[in-house]
């Protein structure tokens, strides 16, 4: 084999290995991830439990968190549509 064909294989062949240890430390660093998510998602959920055992409700908890990640205005904007959707239904 000439030595530029024997270079061009040890090039492909480095770079199919880099190629596979980098794809190895993707899937390694998602799955690290995903259980990072899976135990955060498990103590939210023991959270919640905790505040329900202390008499607190829930579902009010769930709302309070999804309008406080939203900013003044847009929980303005949010809050005028549903008034103005329970006027037309005759609810307000």
């Amino acid at each position: 084999m000439p030595a530029t064909a024997a270079a061009e294989k040890d090039i492909d062949h480095v770079a199919t290995n880099f190629a596979k240890d980098q794809l190895k430390a993707f899937v390694e660093r998602i799955e690290r991830l995903e259980e990072e998510k899976k135990t955060i998602s498990d103590d939210i959920r023991d959270v919640y439990a905790e505040a329900k055992g202390n008499g607190y409700d829930v579902k009010a908890l769930r709302a309070v968190i999804r309008l406080r990640k939203q900013d003044k205005d847009e929980r303005a904007e949010q809050e005028a549509i549903l008034d103005t959707y329970l006027v037309a239904l005759g609810m307000a």
